[in-house]
């Protein structure tokens, strides 16, 4: 796995599936403030008891769905 992610968990509702939100800090480009850029990806749960707003570290693996492509690898505490 190359690309490993942290994240809050956001949803739970889909078999096998967590939806896990991505928060990172980018400057703006004229003012140079740092905002704040969310994006969400659903990732493989893998029989792990997990609860919504846990935080969590993903993985990239091979493409299981039409766009889930993301493992729990962990749960960070």
């Amino acid at each position: 796995m190359q690309k490993k992610l942290e994240g809050n968990i956001v949803s739970l509702k889909m078999a096998n599936t967590a939806v896990v939100e991505i928060t990172r800090k980018v400057a703006h480009p004229l003012y140079k403030k740092l905002m704040k850029r969310s994006k969400k990806f659903k990732a493989d749960t893998a029989g792990l008891n997990l609860e919504v707003g846990q935080k969590v570290k993903i993985g990239a693996i091979k493409k299981m769905s039409k766009d889930k492509y993301f493992k729990v690898l962990e749960v960070i505490k």
